[in-house]
């Protein structure tokens, strides 16, 4: 038996997040070995953000040509989804090729060995019939898979996940969507544009049910404007495929739904199973990794990104992967501060929102202000015109005077977004904010329109 393969850490799992620590910590002289069971970079980069956003700016200059008669003159276009497909493999994916990135890893000096990684134990990883004993710890960043419901007739039918709808050569010509988060109402409107004829099924009685529900109907009024069918309170009750389309049949009213293809967007879940954490004292039917604010899962064990369960947003791995990388390094530095967590759906308009929702807010007993105010009462969003859905939601403890969530939708509701997430991470008072100066005529002038009318 060969003996046991030495290095200071272990990173299995080398996403956003995990090739970061893996890199950074190779880059300060660590012996590090960085597993990955598939593409170095993970999901964000070949499947999920990169790729989606080559779809989403191709179907937003579509809508803008659209827009441009009442505004510009004459346009016409002709969507060719052989573009968009082209960019994503080109450019975005190498074909789904993770060569440079795993040269990036190893011009920083780290180790990278393919396989699935399993916990053998404190500070041990096999992958296969090899082993490694890390002399510092191990981190755990292998990320979350697609949740798929237990709808009779769907396992072993040809559905689509986000990575098949992101390796399209071709669009259907119809498609049924399951979910309406983020992952779904994005690409139902991408795909709309691109003129398939797309269906969403949303179990709860919006769309982004997470969010405000002013966001929920925004997000239903352009999905329909684009030529999308929204069905909200409603599940699929079986699904079948005849070999060229699917049948969906819904619970209740025993509505049937036909698509050539079948889109499963109905979130994403960790599997910790595989990697054996029991060894390490933890649930493997838990669905999350619990960590302390450094990081820490247990002696010698960090983990970071998805599994954590504090957001499948890459900016929150790349965040936690810092501050991991500085407790493995014996850096000081403040805890994890979830509080002004950001997130974006990019649809459009673009949907961003900071912090606790009005909902959240008020479940956990706080005096709460709040006010909305549409982009297009704005000098900016009436210059605008066409497409210029959207508005500032803002809550505020009124106890403390500070923001404590936002929401802005708009035109570029992400990039105004970053004002009021500066301000709920700051805990800005609103009577400060309330006597800046606002650039005129911008969005982000709005949010002063909306501190104007907290109620």
């Amino acid at each position: 038996m060969s003996a046991n393969e030495q290095a200071d850490v272990v990173v299995v799992g080398l996403g956003p997040g995990g090739e970061y620590v893996a890199g950074t910590l190779a880059e300060a002289g660590l012996d590090v070995v960085g597993i990955e069971a598939e593409l170095v970079g993970g999901e964000c980069p070949y499947w999920g953000c990169v790729p989606s956003k080559m779809m989403i700016r191709a179907g937003n200059l579509l809508a803008e040509a659209g827009r441009a008669p009442s505004l510009a003159g004459e346009v016409r276009v002709t969507p060719d989804w052989s573009r968009v497909a082209g960019r994503i493999r080109g450019e975005a994916t190498d074909d789904w090729n993770d060569q440079v990135a795993a040269d990036r890893l190893a011009a920083k000096g780290g180790r990278l060995v393919r396989g699935t990684g399993r916990l053998a134990g404190p500070r041990r990883v096999t992958v296969g019939d090899r082993t490694f004993e890390a002399r510092r710890g191990v981190v755990l960043a292998t990320g979350t898979r697609p949740r798929i419901p237990p709808v009779p007739g769907l396992e072993g039918t040809p559905y689509w996940t986000n990575r098949d709808a992101m390796g399209a050569k071709e669009l259907p010509a119809s498609m049924v969507v399951l979910g309406g988060g983020a992952i779904g109402v994005e690409l139902a409107q991408v795909f709309a544009r691109f003129k398939c004829a797309v269906t969403v099924v949303e179990g709860q009685d919006r769309l982004l049910s997470q969010e405000e529900p002013e966001t929920g109907a925004l997000a239903e009024k352009v999905l329909r404007e684009d030529g999308v069918t929204v069905l909200t309170g409603a599940r699929a009750r079986q699904v079948s495929h005849d070999g060229t389309a699917f049948t969906v049949r819904l619970e209740g009213d025993e509505q049937v739904l036909s698509g050539e293809r079948l889109l499963v967007a109905t979130g994403r879940q960790a599997d910790l199973t595989p990697l054996a954490v029991d060894s390490v004292g933890l649930d493997p039917t838990a669905g999350t990794v619990p960590t302390d604010g450094q990081m820490r899962a247990g002696e010698g064990l960090w983990a970071v990104g998805d599994i954590t369960g504090r957001g499948a947003f890459t900016h929150v791995s790349m965040y936690q992967a810092e501050i991991a990388v500085r407790d493995i390094l014996g850096r000081p530095g403040p805890d994890a501060d979830y509080r002004a967590l950001p997130r974006v759906t990019f649809t459009d308009p673009e949907v961003g929102a900071v912090g606790l929702t009005e909902r959240q807010a008020r479940a956990q007993g706080l005096a709460v202000r709040t006010s909305v105010v549409t982009i297009a009462s704005s000098t900016r969003g009436w210059i605008h015109g066409p497409g210029n859905e959207g508005f500032i939601k803002l809550v505020e403890d009124a106890d403390r005077g500070v923001l404590i969530g936002a929401t802005s939708a708009g035109p570029v509701g992400g990039e105004v977004l970053y004002g009021l997430n500066v301000a709920v991470h700051a805990e800005v008072p609103v009577d400060r904010l309330q006597h800046m100066i606002y650039t005129y005529p911008t969005f982000h002038r709005t949010i002063e329109a909306a501190l104007g009318a907290l109620r």
